[in-house]
């Protein structure tokens, strides 16, 4: 546990002056707690030194747009070389945690924090293989099953005017649309139902869930069932009247469907593959 010292006009983090951009910057109350960081010792200091900034972040020493301070104070503070701790946040940039600006006014910011990496995160794991097909539509439906009983409970009228409306834009595609613009409307429409759970964190994992199986269907070329328009307009009515239990049970037919349409597909690439 690092020590606290207590705040005073020697604090080791600056924030942004007024007139001066930062990414992400918002007004925040003081605090009574403010980041000390001591030397580090361990072999990769880059990842001991995002350990740090990790750990100040979570105990609200730092908030999106605080700025560090200097690389020549930040490393002196650590107790490494500029280059540890270059390495060190140039890996946080890519995180999404630190964004490095250049010039008089620059520096590292904290950033509020870039929701697509968490879909490109388990997007990769799911393309590298660790996580199967099977695993990622089981979870899927499972929280597509309390994402609608949440929309039954909290959803407005709004949400439902806007997935009719999308729905329509789907019914209306030509047949020789390309699989890239259903994909997108596909993508618009989960995000509805997402938003209309009034939870953020389902809806980022709604999200990011529906996001790799659409990507699936996209890189297969998989035509549109003939049944899809169809579903989503039941889907809507029952959920406009708030039952619960048949919009789960609509729901969780269609996913298995999408899903045996994936599994059939990619059994058929294989057989593909093993004669070519």
């Amino acid at each position: 546990m690092l020590k606290r010292a207590a705040q005073d006009k020697s604090s080791s983090i600056t924030k942004a002056k007024p007139g001066v951009k930062s990414p992400k910057s918002v007004t925040r109350p003081e605090r009574d707690v403010v980041p000390q960081f001591g030397q580090v010792r361990t072999r990769r200091l880059f990842e001991e030194i995002c350990e740090r900034v990790r750990h100040e972040m979570s105990i609200g020493a730092l908030k999106p747009g605080d700025k560090l301070p200097a690389e020549r104070e930040l490393a002196v503070q650590f107790g490494v070389s500029r280059t540890a701790l270059r390495e060190a946040l140039r890996s946080l940039e890519i995180a999404g945690i630190v964004g490095l600006q250049k010039g008089m006014k620059g520096g590292a910011f904290i950033l509020k924090g870039d929701l697509d990496l968490i879909t490109r995160s388990m997007r990769d794991i799911v393309n590298l293989g660790r996580i199967s097909l099977d695993d990622t539509t089981e979870a899927r439906t499972l929280i597509m099953q309390t994402a609608i009983e949440l929309v039954c409970e909290r959803a407005g009228a709004d949400i439902f005017d806007a997935l009719e409306r999308n729905n329509e834009r789907l019914a209306l595609l030509p047949q020789g649309a390309a699989v890239s613009d259903r994909i997108k409307i596909s993508i618009e429409f989960y995000a509805l139902l997402a938003k209309g759970t009034g939870n953020e964190m389902v809806q980022i994992i709604v999200e990011s869930l529906n996001a790799i199986v659409l990507q699936k269907i996209a890189e297969r070329y998989i035509i549109a069932m003939p049944s899809l328009v169809a579903h989503r307009r039941r889907l809507i009515s029952l959920l406009r009247d708030r039952d619960t239990e048949a919009a789960k049970k609509e729901m969780g037919m269609f996913l298995k469907k999408v899903h045996k349409h994936l599994i059939d597909e990619e059994r058929l690439n294989d057989r593909r593959r093993q004669k070519g």
